[in-house]
């Protein structure tokens, strides 16, 4: 039994859950990047970046005619969207049966495999091409609206739902936000990952919250208030080049019925109170085609745009919504950080320090804490420096909220470097998962099956680090980007050089590319035994 200072150590939540690791990011990837990065610093100081006119970056493009009405009839398909639900739903239950009653070794199991190894990583890659598509098909929403409007989709005369009005105090994305702590906590610090049947309660739990919600509330708060991967999608889905918008803002204009955000006899109304002429933002789109479905001009569809043109211009993010976004950069690299050798000798210091013992909750709570805070302090305060040295005028919030959303790409990117090892890597064997997904009769992964893991990845290694490092100077370079132009728009506030008013967030930026980077170049423990 591994003891230190008379404290047994066994049952460490952040243990480390075997001796394997993924290997770190090469120096030449490195120098590459940092490189990278030098150039889109110095092409900011020059105000390369500023001298970007706003107009082409806010235009909506619109697929050729042809497939435009093959996406209005198959793709915004209500019957397609059933269908879609119906099978996301059957697998949400099959990952729930296989962690209730299924094999306990997680690397056996569908619950964990498919879950945590690929539903995860995938949705996040999805966005890139689809933007917030999944909350159409999201199998709690699916359920919930099952168990209580008694249809698949069309509207319905007769609900379980009280429908009523969400108390003004919930209505933000704080609920949200919370939410996402507290899973990252349950996922971090019980280690949800490396347990099929705590992934499967913890499925129920929220699938079991999200139903309570539509039975109590009007049309559906849980996807607009409370629901974190919700709310991550939304705010990734403003980088997304797609969305659901209209064709003609025209018509949406001289539109005096709203049937978008009513409904229509059959339609239910929009879930998110939306209405699809006026909207600037993704954050709160579910893509659920209820508004292309009702609309009596056939003027909503799916629609082009430039990656980031929406953060760029015309989102228009509150103070909650800052929060959220910066939420989701510490949290993100927060996984990052847990996933280190050292993070586990980190926490049995502090531990022993605190004289914490046990599952070392209290220990893991605080350093979470910690961490999730120090990287919010730290743009606050270049804010409030920024504030006093060009915009006295200005109130703190709406400059905190203006700028927070040029860190959205460095959550995102990173987002998505990091799970890529365990997509890659951790996936191996995921068909033998599905083939068997109750993992009965499979035994542990043995020596041999966690070394091939860690050699030989699904795809050569070379083109992860290759993935990785475009990520990480692509986050960097849309950050600025859209911190220019976020910025331009302030700079008749004052006659300070542009540069000037830029350079605190830009160091912002910068300090958290380069902790992402040092984080792809440490070694990182596999999740697997």
């Amino acid at each position: 039994m591994n003891k230190l200072a008379g404290v047994d150590w066994s049952h460490l939540v952040c243990k480390s859950p075997g001796f394997m690791v993924h290997p770190g990011m090469p120096p030449g990837w490195v120098v590459f990047i940092l490189l990278s990065l030098f150039v889109i610093i110095v092409a900011a100081w020059r105000n390369s970046l500023l001298s970007v006119q706003q107009g082409p970056a806010g235009r909506y493009f619109a697929f050729p005619a042809p497939i435009s009405k093959w996406l209005t009839r198959r793709v915004i398909s209500p019957w397609l969207l059933v269908v879609l639900r119906l099978i996301t739903a059957s697998i949400f239950l099959l990952v729930i049966v296989a962690g209730l009653f299924g094999n306990p070794i997680p690397e056996r199991n569908l619950a964990t495999e498919l879950t945590w190894t690929l539903w995860w990583t995938g949705l996040i890659i999805a966005i890139i091409f689809s933007g917030s598509a999944w909350c159409a098909i999201c199998p709690w929403d699916a359920i919930a609206t099952w168990l209580v409007r008694r249809r698949l989709w069309q509207r319905s005369p007769e609900t379980a739902s009280l429908n009523m009005r969400v108390p003004k105090i919930l209505r933000s994305v704080w609920p949200a936000l919370l939410m996402f702590i507290g899973l990252t906590w349950l996922e971090l610090g019980f280690g949800v990952t490396r347990s099929p049947y705590a992934t499967a309660v913890l499925a129920l739990v929220i699938v079991v919250l999200t139903t309570v919600s539509l039975a109590m509330y009007e049309r559906k708060a849980f996807c607009r208030y409370f629901c974190s991967v919700g709310r991550t999608i939304g705010f990734y889905s403003e980088l997304s080049p797609v969305a659901l918008r209209p064709v003609d803002s025209q018509v949406c204009a001289d539109c005096k019925t709203l049937e978008c955000y009513h409904g229509s006899e059959n339609i239910e109304p929009c879930p998110t109170h939306l209405v699809m002429g006026r909207i600037t933002q993704n954050t709160y789109c579910t893509s659920c085609g209820a508004c292309s479905q009702s609309c009596p001009s056939q003027n909503i569809n799916w629609q082009w745009r430039h990656v980031g043109s929406e953060a760029i211009q015309t989102a228009r993010p509150h103070w909650d919504e800052g929060w959220f976004i910066l939420g989701l950069v510490a949290l993100t690299s927060f996984h990052g950080i847990t996933m280190l050798p050292i993070w586990e000798k980190w926490i049995r210091h502090f531990a022993e320090q605190i004289n914490d013992s046990g599952q070392l909750l209290w220990s893991f709570s605080v350093g979470m804490g910690v961490i999730l805070l120090f990287p919010i302090l730290i743009f606050m305060l270049l804010v409030k420096i920024n504030q006093r040295l060009n915009f006295r005028e200005l109130e703190f919030k709406r400059l905190f909220s203006s700028l927070a959303i040029a860190t959205l790409p460095l959550a995102f990117t990173y987002h998505i470097a990091h799970n890529l090892t365990h997509l890659f890597r951790e996936s191996r064997g995921m068909l033998s998962v599905f083939a068997n997904p109750l993992g009965i009769g499979r035994l542990p992964l043995s020596s041999a099956e966690m070394h091939l893991r860690h050699v030989q990845p699904l795809i050569p290694q070379n083109l992860i680090y290759a993935l990785q490092a475009g990520l990480i100077v692509f986050g960097f370079w849309l950050a600025t980007r859209i911190l220019a132009f976020r910025l331009q728009g302030l700079v008749e506030r004052t006659q300070r050089p542009r540069f000037a008013i830029q350079w605190p967030i830009l160091v912002f930026i910068t300090l958290m590319s380069l902790l992402n980077l040092w984080l792809l170049m440490q070694p990182m423990m596999m999740r697997m035994k």
